[in-house]
């Protein structure tokens, strides 16, 4: 017996990050047929996986804060996320080690907290207390107040403007920390988020200083068998609810017909046509290149060149044939500048002399990620997006070089001889893999003229059913930003039997 045709409205969703896949879930719980396009040919985006000499390595994201909101997409297709996806919490969240040797382990025990940084610096423990009930004042503002907003109108900024102004935002996230703790070391600990998500903490505005709280309330976790398994629970979810993903599946643009999105092209030629179109590829690629022949209002290529975008990134992912049981599952090393790395970062966009790393072991916590015996590591440095005058082609190996030493000088002593397989990833992989405008790790800088209703919006200001989720729309980059990018579109996007 021939299957019935499938009759609901039609959504197609571009690009398969975690925006997109969110996206595609909750589009499926609101009645759509959806059919997920990623031009690669694996699912993730950021989140893909690389699999080579028996090693696992996730490409991006390695940090689960805010869990629940991966549980609920779960709750939404009536599953337990636990049946498909294990997490593991993390004790502590992570190790920071400061140039002059002095470690800072960062957890949610309050009693620790305290004696670690009365170990640093005992005259600022009052002043951590206070940071920290700002930082719970900020996550309840930013994040679950705000978090899922649309800030569709100006009218929405201006409603939520007072609390803001209360709690001055304005400020940089570094200088909100500095009021409350001298110690610097301490300020770099609970100043250094933005870079999780593309800003510099003395630039990304102070509302950011709510990450502090939300890794303490909800904690950081890791996916037992890596991020890749919460890419494939998700994509089983799209599945299950009758959706279609398509791999290899480049769109070339997005089909306009008076005012209104009515599907994409792909490179190919073909056509596919949709009432709803969601783009989780970076904001700017969306409207200079897939709605590049459309007239744009707001959007226009002057205003996206005036923009400033988020910083670049340096990868190095290598496997060793040893175990280095020191070292832990995050560790942040920082170097001998802080804010002067950082200017010649985002400002100066010039590879420094000196690096400041974020240090990924998996396997101090998964040792499914290796071989039997073996260690999977990626190390990763912010550097200049495409913007700065680095041919990284010639680049790259001094930089991984320097890397090195630097490893070499104080976690992992030695490890050059043990390494069996290594690769890396420049901004010009971000580029020329993800379409990540000017290779910027992380779409627009989140700096407060850019975010809220300042971003590229969530239902798009230039054509009707048009959407956008991830790290280039409201509210940003980082898991629990892309996925309540998706949330937003409860909120916005029409039951799809209001479309029948």
């Amino acid at each position: 017996m021939a299957s019935r045709p499938d009759r609901r409205p039609h959504a197609v969703v571009i690009g398969s990050g975690f925006g997109g896949l969110a996206a595609a879930v909750r589009l499926g719980a609101r009645g759509y047929r959806v059919t997920v396009l990623e031009r690669l040919g694996q699912l993730g985006g950021r989140a893909r996986v690389f699999r080579q000499d028996g090693f696992t390595f996730d490409a991006g994201p390695t940090i689960v804060t805010a869990p629940q909101l991966f549980e609920e997409l779960w709750t939404l297709c009536g599953r337990r996320m636990a049946d498909d996806v294990s997490l593991r919490a993390m004790t502590p969240f992570y190790r920071l080690r400061f140039d002059d040797g002095t470690a800072f382990d960062v957890s949610d025990d309050e009693a620790a907290m305290r004696a670690e940084v009365a170990r640093l610096s005992p005259g600022d423990v009052e002043g951590y207390e206070r940071f920290m009930r700002l930082s719970a004042e900020l996550c309840r503002l930013g994040f679950e107040e705000l978090g899922d907003a649309s800030f569709a109108s100006l009218a929405d900024m201006a409603r939520v403007a007072p609390a803001l102004v209360r709690f001055g935002v304005w400020r940089s996230v570094y200088a909100a920390v500095a009021l409350h703790m001298k110690d610097e070391r301490l300020r770099t600990a609970f100043s250094f988020h933005p870079l999780l998500i593309g800003g510099d903490p003395f630039r990304a505005s102070a509302i950011y200083a709510l990450i502090p709280h939300l890794e303490r309330r909800w904690g950081v976790h890791w996916a037992m068998g890596g991020t890749g398994r919460l890419v494939d629970g998700l994509a089983g979810l799209i599945g299950s609810q009758g959706g279609s993903i398509r791999l290899h599946a480049d769109v070339a643009a997005i089909l306009a017909e008076g005012g209104r999105a009515r599907g994409v092209r792909l490179a190919s030629g073909e056509t596919i046509p949709a009432e709803i179109v969601v783009s989780n590829a970076d904001s700017a690629w969306t409207y200079r290149a897939l709605l590049g022949a459309e007239p744009r209002r707001r959007w226009t290529d002057r205003k996206l060149e005036r923009a400033s975008s988020s910083m670049g990134l340096f990868v190095w992912y290598f496997g060793t044939k040893r175990r280095f049981e020191d070292v832990g599952h995050h560790t942040i090393l920082l170097g001998p500048r802080y804010r002067g790395l950082l200017r010649d970062i985002f400002r100066r966009k010039v590879l420094a002399p000196d690096v400041s790393l974020y240090l990924h072991r998996p396997t101090a916590t998964d040792p499914t990620m290796a071989p039997s015996g073996c260690d999977a590591f990626y190390v990763l440095a912010p550097v200049p997006n495409l913007q700065g005058e680095i041919d990284w082609r010639v680049a790259a190996e001094p930089l991984r070089r320097r890397i090195a030493q630097r490893l070499h000088e104080t976690v992992l002593p030695g490890f050059e001889a043990e390494i069996v397989t290594s690769r890396m990833l420049t901004p010009l992989d971000f580029r020329d893999d993800l379409l990540a405008w000017r290779g910027a790790g992380f779409g627009l800088e989140p700096v407060l003229t850019q975010s809220a209703w300042f971003r590229p919006h969530n239902r798009s200001e230039e054509l009707e059913g048009l959407y956008l989720v991830g790290a280039g729309t409201h509210p940003g980059a980082g898991l629990p930003g892309v996925l309540s990018s998706a949330r937003v579109l409860d909120r916005l996007v029409p039951h799809a039997h209001a479309l029948v």
